[in-house]
């Protein structure tokens, strides 16, 4: 993203631009430090790759927390993970969503779209472990990759249950659409995978209450099989991204509310910054000058996520539920941007899979 590059602000194409710089070893020693990742998703597979890659040794400790059933990817964000992994025909196989159909704050209407649907476990399989399997006694740095009860609790913006039911669709939907419905105290997000298992999202209101009420949705769907447990999705950063020998990234960091489609680009671009600043650190780099732009920058992230969350949660309906959740974000928007008041402009800027100074 072009936050990470050079400012506040984001651009998915120019950052997908400017990962084609040097890809090959940067450590010099004899014996290069080595990093324990925590955790198996996508920042974790990325950040493996990317630090193996360049010379660090890296082993992985994974996690057993479930896989999430479906994930959309937008075609910047397959672009940007093939680009990362050096593969480019990465997911090509994939079924495709060429529309979305977006009952929101009004009457449905239907949007072109281009994304790929995946399951999170085809997903990280096709993601090669760049890690020794041996963990050592002692390392130079951990990257926690992964939520953990061990770490302190986040800072949450909102209160948001959701619920994904495994649901059969009529023959008559569409397998290369998906749909979003707004309603009185919450949203449905159904996308298609033709041939597989397909799951129904619902955030705030229960499954069965927020179906009984749906227009657009619930004529669909033929029945509704089995409900996973609640999971929050509410937007949330903790307080504290690194310390001395560690360094938070991907959902250990910060979490997205899925209504923007962009946790799985957002775990990429977490993991390219964070193996950047851990690359200059172990080349003599300012370290607490890296780590503090890598908090920065993922405050930034999220400050602008929840001003696009605000967007949409500012339109989608009139009722209670929706005033309080965009009071949550408002609030959180004005924190994140009493943090960057203090942090002054970047120092760095992204070349290739590298932090350099900015001039001047």
């Amino acid at each position: 993203m072009e936050e990470f590059i050079t400012s506040y602000d984001d651009d998915d194409t120019k950052f997908v631009g400017m990962l084609n710089g040097d890809r090959g070893p940067v450590i010099g020693r004899a014996a290069p430090a080595h990093v324990l990742i925590r955790g198996e998703g996508i920042a974790a597979r990325c950040c493996a790759h990317l630090l193996a890659s360049a010379g660090l040794r890296v082993s992985c400790e994974r996690s057993d927390r479930p896989r999430i059933p479906a994930v959309l990817l937008s075609d910047a964000a397959v672009a940007l993970i093939r680009d990362v992994f050096g593969q480019p025909g990465l997911l090509a196989d994939s079924a495709r969503i060429e529309r979305r159909v977006v009952a929101w704050g009004g009457e449905p209407a239907v949007v072109a779209h281009g994304a790929v649907v995946v399951s999170e476990a085809a997903l990280i399989d096709s993601l090669p472990i760049n890690a020794g399997p041996d963990i050592p006694p002692t390392v130079d740095l951990v990257v926690q990759a992964a939520p953990s009860p061990t770490l302190p609790p986040p800072h949450r913006f909102g209160s948001r249950p959701a619920v994904a039911a495994e649901v059969r669709l009529k023959p008559t939907a569409d397998p290369a659409s998906c749909w979003i419905e707004a309603l009185e105290a919450g949203w449905l997000f159904l996308v298609s995978r033709a041939g597989e298992a397909t799951w129904l999202l619902g955030v705030g209101d229960a499954i069965d209450d927020a179906l009984a009420e749906s227009r657009l949705i619930a004529p669909l769907i033929a029945d509704v099989r089995r409900h996973s447990g609640t999971f929050d999705a509410c937007p949330r950063i903790a307080d504290a991204l690194y310390g001395e020998d560690w360094l938070l990234c991907g959902t250990a960091a910060i979490a997205f509310d899925p209504i923007c489609g962009d946790g799985a680009a957002q775990a990429v671009r977490e993991a390219i910054l964070a193996s950047a600043v851990i690359m200059g650190i172990m080349e003599g780099g300012d370290a607490p000058g890296l780590l503090a732009h890598y908090q920065s920058m993922l405050t930034a992230s999220m400050r602008r996520h929840l001003k696009l969350c605000a967007d949409f949660y500012q339109t989608g309906g009139d009722g209670s539920w929706w005033d309080t959740e965009l009071k949550a974000l408002v609030e959180g928007h004005d924190w994140c941007s009493a943090r960057l008041a203090s942090a002054g402009e970047p120092r760095y800027r992204l070349s290739g899979f590298r932090l350099v100074a900015r001039e001047g």
